[in-house]
């Protein structure tokens, strides 16, 4: 049975808006999320990677970056039990149970350095579900989103501990064959992953980097 929501009281809101909360209203995840008291859908994006990649691990170190609003962190807090997760964003993000949460810009060069000392030793796992904001050209979106990639991967490089995995967010098209060359040259297995929790319409895709060569 289709639940097919709509917005009752669409005075003064735009049609762009009004699509969007009905997309809201209707998706599935939203709902899961709410129920399980994750702060956003996107929980069930890392739940989905974790269940087929065996990401994360209980009593690991884990770097959250582009955390907020917090449900990646979430989820990961959940799986390290007495493990640690530290979280950065450029927007401030309210405090959540186990989660270390760092108010950065991750590409101002102090932001290496601070990382390092929260997390206070090598990661197991970085994630990445930085994007840039996006402005409707999709080349444009894709430059500035692989701008921030690029960044977390960097970042991942200097924490990661061998063995450990990145997984961090590009768009449609995927990551430039010279990334991806870089990503190979540093891990024994990469691939280009869209989970099911990401919407059809979306043109995010998921780099999943396993194995760090160190």
């Amino acid at each position: 049975m289709i639940n097919d929501r709509r917005v009752r009281n669409t005075r003064g809101r735009t049609a762009s808006s009004v699509r969007w909360l009905e997309r809201q209203l209707n998706d599935p995840y939203v709902a899961a999320a709410k129920a399980k008291g994750y702060r956003s859908r996107a929980a069930f994006k890392l739940k989905e990677l974790d269940q087929r990649f065996r990401l994360i691990k209980r009593g690991a170190r884990v770097l959250d970056l582009g955390a907020a609003p917090g449900g990646w962190s979430q989820v990961a807090a959940e799986r390290v039990g007495d493990g640690r997760v530290v979280a950065a964003d450029i927007l401030e993000m309210e405090p959540l149970p186990g989660v270390t949460i760092l108010q950065l810009d991750m590409l101002d060069e102090a932001a290496p350095a601070a990382v390092k000392r929260a997390l206070e030793g090598p990661a197991d796992v970085v994630l990445s579900d930085m994007a840039s904001s996006t402005i409707g050209h999709r080349q444009t979106d894709h430059i500035r989103t692989l701008a921030l990639f690029e960044a977390a991967f960097d970042l991942a490089l200097e924490v990661l501990k061998p063995g450990g995995a990145f997984v961090g967010k590009v768009f449609q098209g995927g990551a430039t064959n010279e990334i991806l060359t870089l990503v190979k040259r540093h891990f024994a297995e990469v691939k280009h992953v869209k989970p099911p929790a990401s919407r059809a319409e979306s043109v995010e895709l998921y780099l999943v980097a396993l194995g760090f060569k160190g």
